[in-house]
């Protein structure tokens, strides 16, 4: 702790002052974050560090296993945060961002030592269709293979959570929200992400196409009366 404690003061004797216009512009103009990201409260993964963010560059929402419960009337901080980020901020791009090795994605794998945790148990509910799909299209897996495998389906099921949040579902239609879902591969260095046209997670490469989840794009409903006709 004494360690993190001298970062603090260093904080203010050297990075503030070498970001003080960077810092008095965010004071005076306010924040106007180019995406949201929901990942993991893992110590191991920090959002700003992977896509080397500086201040004011993204608004982040960590919680154990990068889960977006469905929207619902009941308040939560997930919600609050999806909803400031798309209506108040006018963010557009919006990332659910999960991780190998996650202990949650272990704690969906195997429950065994929940029983002393009831609250965690039951917010990893809102990752069971992630473990149901591995458990019954790939039972053959096991170990770390199950875990990872869990860890990637858990970060397509919070995707279709994020789509039944209003603000998000109105900004899709309108064609102004894409979503992305990433995989920080903390063993190897890697971030993948999730190809939504075939649904494989490829890995994040300079001279490739960013792979997206749901590409922003117009959503008008008359395509559907014509299509019927």
């Amino acid at each position: 702790m004494n360690e993190l404690i001298g970062r603090v003061f260093n904080f203010e004797k050297t990075t503030f002052p070498a970001s003080s216009e960077l810092f008095g512009e965010l004071t005076a103009k306010g924040q106007f974050p180019k995406a949201l990201i929901i990942s993991c409260a893992d110590s191991r993964v920090v959002p700003e560090h992977i896509v080397q963010a500086d201040p004011g560059d993204l608004f982040v929402c960590r919680n154990a296993g990068n889960i977006v419960p469905p929207y619902s009337t009941q308040n939560g901080g997930v919600t609050s945060t999806v909803e400031y980020a798309v209506a108040a901020l006018g963010v557009r791009d919006i990332i659910v961002c999960g991780h190998s090795d996650c202990g949650a994605m272990k704690a969906l794998s195997d429950p065994t030592g929940l029983e002393a945790m009831p609250n965690v148990a039951a917010w990893l509910k809102h990752g069971a269709a992630a473990e149901h799909i591995v458990s019954t299209c790939h039972a053959d897996l096991e170990g770390k293979d199950r875990v990872r495998a869990i860890s990637l389906e858990n970060i397509i099921a919070q995707l279709s959570h994020l789509r039944t949040h209003p603000a998000v579902a109105a900004g899709i239609a309108r064609g102004e929200i894409t979503l992305h879902g990433w995989f920080v591969d903390i063993h190897a260095g890697q971030v993948l992400g999730l190809n939504g046209d075939t649904g494989e997670f490829i890995t994040l490469r300079e001279d490739r196409d960013l792979p997206v989840a749901l590409a922003a794009r117009t959503r008008f409903a008359t395509e559907y009366a014509e299509a019927a006709e």
